[in-house]
């Protein structure tokens, strides 16, 4: 597949039918993500695959009161996601369907193999994850390539202790994201739905666009 489309049609997938994944495609997938750059090439990330029945309920267990509390927000107008009405219904398909989908992989990373400069910052600190997520963007554009579908949350983050435990996850590590991993039900993308350059790109400052 060509990068650009595979960029363009790599969407969040919520919806996957009962197939199984295959190791191969799993070891291609991650052969590929582990050249996502890195801070001083440390390769903090290690990846756990859940295809464990009765841990991926725990999972699912753990996940879905985190989902009601948020969806309940929405429906209620609390909070505003900015997001159509089908997305948020497939959100919550996915939510509830969680223990089901094929494969659930969880993201770790070693602390110390983060360089967390934002840390001393009055915000919260986010560019220890620049170690970590574009290794992740890697995994779901190789699995795009060989027509599998993904989907990634952070909502089971909550429960770190929890998922560590379960899954025999050691002291300094953490974890970054859960992807559900499986064959899409509906098909992938043709086109996604994103801000255009114009608006998100400024020139020598934040308020004077590039692009006109």
């Amino acid at each position: 597949m060509e990068l650009v489309e595979a960029m363009r049609t790599t969407g969040t997938c919520r919806y996957f039918t009962d197939d199984p994944v295959p190791d191969e495609a799993l070891h291609a997938a991650f052969d590929a993500a582990r050249f996502g750059p890195q801070g001083g090439n440390r390769q903090p990330v290690r990846w756990i695959v859940v295809r464990d029945q009765a841990k991926k309920q725990a999972l699912a267990d753990l996940y879905l009161p985190y989902w009601d509390e948020y969806f309940g927000a929405i429906a209620s107008g609390g909070v505003d996601v900015g997001a159509l009405p089908e997305t948020v219904r497939s959100a919550d398909h996915f939510a509830r369907h969680l223990a089901e989908h094929p494969v659930l992989v969880v993201v770790c990373a070693e602390i110390a193999g983060l360089h967390v400069t934002d840390a001393d910052l009055d915000r919260t600190p986010v560019v220890g994850g620049a170690s970590i997520y574009p290794t992740v963007q890697n995994f779901c554009l190789a699995l795009r390539d060989q027509g599998l579908g993904s989907a990634v949350t952070t909502l089971l983050c909550h429960e770190e202790p929890k998922v560590k435990e379960l899954l025999g996850i050691p002291d300094g590590f953490l974890t970054a994201a859960h992807l559900a991993v499986g064959y899409p039900a509906r098909g992938f993308p043709r086109k996604l739905t994103r801000s255009p350059v114009e608006e998100i790109v400024g020139l020598d400052d934040f308020s004077t666009p590039m692009f006109r």
